[in-house]
């Protein structure tokens, strides 16, 4: 039983979206361009990946719009053309709307590309100067990411950001939740840029794909690169140490990887540059502008990232949001009430996770003061996050007056930008996933998620169940802080913040059932 229910009003929530696959089981679409595929491989367009999901936000928090970073363009420029609160809407993807040629005019040394690849997955990229180069945001096209139209939801709900960004004609999707702190500024930010710079080193990937290797007759590779003799010549271009060449295509390609584990490998490459990318763009903003907005230097966000690409569910995150998978066994029943297990698929980066307190505590091993009243620093539970500079950089630190500025920063940075990486592949087992910020995950454990989600989604197939989802939420909140739902809700928000946190849930239905109606606004 279900039990208790609130309708949850549309003014209430500050985001509602939704979406229905059209695509019909059967259909078939090109791998991303740059790879070849032997004979025999066929990929199915979307190849059942998913049928549809829903969005829904709750905010808590008061919160101004950001207006100034970056001159202006973020708030002003760049976010009108990607929000879409109430609904998915179509709109072309062309090398026109690349973001990052906008804010090249605006950040005045132009946004930096990493030149290099990373050492590994499990290491975190080295951001000095020497290291970086300017270049121009590429033509979408290089990425298989590019398509002739996407469709675009998303919005603001107090300090969260969410994105969700679809292309049936390429069977992807790309869902984002940044959880912002202390502003909004890091969070517009990372909604701003980090759709397009992902989709910059995913064309690096299948750019370098293409010219490094390709796939004989007999299903070997073969290399381009006629002067590349031995291990110790690769690759042809210079990379900056060994550990890094190891990890180049044609490294993995003499490994005789497959072709589909280069490409998963590239887009976890790509979703790590991409990250450090934007983080590297927002502290050296950040440094030009706390002059004038000193309060930037405390600005963060956590972020989860959800890319869909065929049967490969790929996940990002930083900090406390999570990606649950709903999944059964062999034999299961589906339509079983108890018969969906909870699968974690992100990282959990706070103090109360032993492994990253005890991380932490090894990093900074002279500074007793690293963990305070439960927080690093005295200051965050999370210890992995994006931005948040005064705990990463004495001279962000600096900017900081009083009781605000840290006392002792003697070994930074003690807040981590290294991501938690994974890529699950979809079965026929797996029902759905449940993306959403710590605000869900504070009333609700994995597994009661699932389980609510689970029967809603057995008692109302065409119902929507992250707004569902929510609804439980405030009645959970409510029934915790002895008001009724309505009392709560009348709460303004920045007084409410006291009894919940901003709220934002994605719930994508995988396989091919059709089982939710809303979004049908952009078929």
């Amino acid at each position: 039983m279900l039990g208790k229910t609130y309708d949850v009003s549309d003014g209430e929530l500050k985001i509602s979206f939704g979406y229905q696959c059209n695509g019909k089981e059967g259909d078939t679409c090109e791998f991303p361009e740059g790879i070849e595929i032997p004979s025999g491989i066929m990929i199915q367009r979307n190849s059942r990946s998913f049928s549809c999901l829903t969005g829904a936000a709750l905010s808590a928090n008061a919160t101004l719009a950001n207006t100034n970073i970056c001159n202006g363009l973020i708030g002003a420029g760049i976010l009108p053309s990607l929000d879409s609160p109430r609904s998915f809407r179509r709109v072309p993807s062309s090398p026109s709307l690349a973001r990052s040629d906008i804010l090249s005019s605006s950040l005045q040394s132009g946004i930096s590309y990493l030149s290099c690849s990373p050492s590994s997955l499990g290491e975190p990229y080295d951001w000095d100067s020497h290291t970086l180069q300017s270049m121009s945001a590429p033509s979408r096209s290089e990425s298989f990411l590019n398509a002739i139209e996407v469709e675009v939801a998303g919005g603001a709900a107090g300090e969260d950001r969410v994105q969700a960004v679809c292309s049936e004609e390429n069977g992807w999707l790309f869902c984002a939740i940044y959880d912002g702190f202390n502003g909004r500024d890091a969070a517009d930010f990372l909604a701003g840029t980090l759709y397009e710079t992902i989709g910059f080193y995913l064309g690096s990937v299948d750019k370098e794909l293409k010219q490094e290797s390709v796939i004989t007759p007999d299903g070997s590779f073969h290399f381009l690169g006629d002067n590349c003799s031995s291990d110790e010549d690769i690759p042809c271009r210079v990379l900056d140490n060994k550990e890094q060449r190891a990890n180049t295509i044609e490294a993995r390609v003499r490994k005789k990887e497959t072709p589909q584990d280069l490409f998963r490998n590239g887009v976890l490459d790509s979703l790590l540059r991409a990250l450090s990318q934007a983080e590297n763009d927002f502290l050296n903003m950040v440094e030009r502008e706390m002059e004038d907005r000193p309060d930037l230097v405390s600005v963060g966000s956590c972020v989860l990232v959800v890319l869909l690409h065929g049967k490969d569910l790929y996940t990002l995150n930083l900090g406390d949001s999570r990606a649950v998978l709903a999944t059964c066994s062999d034999g299961i029943n589906m339509d079983v009430s108890e018969a969906l297990d909870a699968i974690q698929l992100t990282g959990s980066h706070t103090v109360d996770n032993e492994l990253e307190r005890k991380k932490l505590l090894d990093e900074h091993p002279d500074d007793p003061a690293t963990i305070v009243a439960g927080r690093v620093k005295g200051k965050l539970k999370i210890t992995r996050a994006f931005g948040v500079g005064y705990l990463k950089k004495r001279i962000l630190n600096d900017a900081l007056m009083g009781i605000l500025q840290v006392r002792n920063l003697l070994s930074p940075p003690y807040i981590s930008t290294q991501p938690s990486l994974n890529v699950h592949k979809i079965s026929k087992n797996d029902s759905f996933v449940i993306v959403g910020s710590d605000g869900l995950f504070d009333f609700f454990s994995n597994e009661e998620a699932v389980r609510l989600v689970h029967l809603y989604i057995l008692s109302n197939p065409s119902g929507d169940p992250a707004k569902f989802l929510l609804e439980q939420l405030v009645l959970r909140a409510a029934d915790r802080a002895g008001f009724s739902t309505e009392e709560l809700m009348r709460i303004p928000a920045g007084r409410r913040r006291k009894y919940h946190d901003d709220v934002t849930v994605i719930v994508i239905i995988l396989g091919s059932n059709h089982r939710t109606s809303k979004a049908s606004t952009v078929l």
